[in-house]
């Protein structure tokens, strides 16, 4: 998967592309034809300003209509995206001619907007199988909205709230996202078994899907908390698998 996130706070993700499980799949080679570079995940993060053409790198403008605030122009966007974007990707070479072959990318465009769609664990699933995602964070009061008819192919939110701009939400992405890449979480299982996934869904209402997970102990056995002792549920210390699944099973909340 190869990541790229347009935005102007590019400093904003230093920190993230370099810790925990993030920076080592950035290591890792991948298995097959790679829009990554040969990596698991590869993260670009491209500042908008590089696209600009004046002296002062104007990305924002008064919006038409009045009102507070700016908002982000059309044009450094649209320069942006059609660089980044590569609908075709070299993955050999033929050895008989020596002809390059070539597929194309699974990509996706998304702005993230506060009335945006929102993302959930199912959208992971399926970007989780792109090749690639372009992120634009929009920030000030908002962005052109013609970015979000003609250029993104979807409009995001992670939550009913309001933040600064969309930094954060392609960090929220990014780990929903990769986490699902075969490969990144050393433990399949890990992703198999948790929170939102498919083994643990309970029933689905329209797009309301309800699932479990069980309460997780480590070490120590016991410790006091607040006055009084508090101990690991024995059957888990028990060794029997059975009464530890149907226990898991039972508390799943």
């Amino acid at each position: 998967m190869r990541f790229d996130i347009i935005t102007i706070f590019p400093g904003f993700f230093t920190s993230f592309k370099n810790e925990a499980l993030i920076a080592r799949a950035q290591k890792k080679p991948a298995q097959g034809r790679s829009a990554s570079g040969g990596k698991l995940i590869l993260i670009n993060v491209h500042n908008l300003r590089d696209w600009t053409t004046d002296n002062h790198k104007t990305v924002d403008d008064r919006p038409y209509g009045g009102g507070a605030g700016m908002v982000l122009k059309v044009e450094p966007i649209i320069k942006a995206v059609e660089a980044i974007s590569s609908r075709l990707y070299v993955i050999g070479k033929n050895k008989k001619n020596l002809k390059l072959k070539t597929y194309s990318l699974k990509q996706k465009v998304i702005l993230f907007s506060a009335k945006g769609k929102k993302f959930d664990q199912a959208m992971a699933r399926k970007w989780a199988k792109l090749d690639q995602l372009i992120m634009i964070c929009g920030r000030y009061e908002g962005v052109d909205e013609r970015v979000a008819k003609y250029i993104a192919d979807e409009e995001i939110s992670i939550g009913d709230y309001v933040l600064f701009g969309g930094e954060v939400p392609a960090m929220v992405v990014m780990e929903a996202v990769s986490r699902l890449i075969p490969g990144v979480v050393a433990k399949s299982e890990s992703v198999a078994n948790e929170s939102f996934s498919s083994n643990n869904l309970i029933f689905k209402i329209g797009n309301l899907k309800l699932s479990r997970e069980h309460p997780h102990y480590t070490r120590p056995e016991e410790i006091k908390i607040a006055g009084k002792n508090r101990q690991v549920p024995k059957v888990l210390l028990s060794g029997d698998h059975k009464k530890v699944e149907e226990w898991r099973k039972k508390h799943s909340r």
